[in-house]
């Protein structure tokens, strides 16, 4: 029971990052079905935007809740400014055009961004500062459970409930569900589309760089080439919940933390990703709507 709570702990905090990138994916799919594989890549870079003021600038010298706060806030604001800049020279040319194209490029772009990474860094490891927060904390049962996960968790479903409630309650959030069920429709209702994009992939960059620096806090080490993994994962957690549905991204992702936990503490972490993939080959050949069904605008 020990090592069955100490795996379910740190599966629910792995799995949270992976619901921020996987409502990413949720996000723009259900407003252009668009699958945005740069979206795990988004995150390594507001990990690096993350590192580079805490480290490089010497924002971890500052008073701690600062220096979170800026750790979060100014990479979420830079990898929004990069996801727009990507819409509107990348994909919004091809909006109209072949899906395929536009899939070839979302895969381009996811390059792009990983190799300006390994340029301006390099392609060694970087470190975040290992005790940026408290090391100490409590527990739960026999299971300890540190302040850093119980903080990080609390944030993720914060940004989560936060989404849900400015999807669900605000005006935009409404123009963003009329998206969803028809372009042409919420055209002639005075919704100025394109705007509506640009919030979605605003909103997933955003989601995307406060996963990435709640990453580096929890492992420390960053490296340019952890995105696409991650994004990629990400993705398998949104098909699992249902491609377009928020609450089935949430459930995805913590499913997916879990199901990695269980396998690399019962079986061995060398076979975290042939269960993972399986899982997302499984789901796509039994229920490809996935556990929570696919996008529907109600449930956007």
């Amino acid at each position: 029971m020990h090592a069955f709570l100490e795996y379910t702990i740190t599966g629910l905090t792995v799995g949270s990052f992976y619901a921020l990138v996987a409502l990413g994916y949720t996000i723009v799919y259900g407003i252009i079905r668009l699958i945005n594989f740069a979206q795990g890549d988004l995150s390594m870079v507001g990990a690096f935007l993350g590192w580079t003021l805490l480290v490089s600038l010497g924002f971890e010298h500052l008073p701690i809740y600062l220096a979170v706060v800026a750790a979060f806030v100014i990479p979420m604001l830079g990898t929004a400014v990069i996801n727009l800049g990507i819409l509107q020279f990348a994909y919004k040319p091809l909006l109209r055009r072949s899906l395929l194209a536009i899939l070839i490029t979302a895969l381009g772009m996811s390059l792009l961004l990983q190799n300006t990474v390994l340029l301006l860094y390099g392609p060694s490891i970087d470190a975040y500062p290992p005790n940026l927060l408290p090391t100490t904390g409590f527990y739960v049962g026999p299971v300890h459970v540190t302040y850093v996960q119980t903080a990080l968790v609390a944030v993720s479903l914060l940004l989560m409930g936060g989404l849900v409630l400015f999807v669900q309650r605000t005006t935009i959030g409404t123009a963003m569900r009329a998206l969803a069920q028809d372009h042409d429709a919420a055209r002639l209702m005075g919704i100025n589309v394109d705007a509506i994009i640009r919030v979605a992939f605003v909103l997933g960059a955003m989601l995307a760089a406060a996963s990435g620096v709640m990453l580096g806090i929890y492992y420390i080490q960053i490296q340019f080439t952890f995105g696409f993994l991650l994004g990629l994962r990400a993705f398998t957690a949104a098909v699992l919940g249902g491609i377009g549905n928020i609450p089935g991204a949430m459930a995805g992702g913590f499913l997916i933390g879990l199901l990695e936990a269980y396998t690399t503490g019962y079986i061995s972490g060398k076979w975290e990703d042939v269960v993972v993939f399986a899982v997302l080959i499984g789901v796509l050949v039994v229920k490809p709507t996935g556990l929570f069904g696919e996008r529907v605008a109600e449930r956007m």
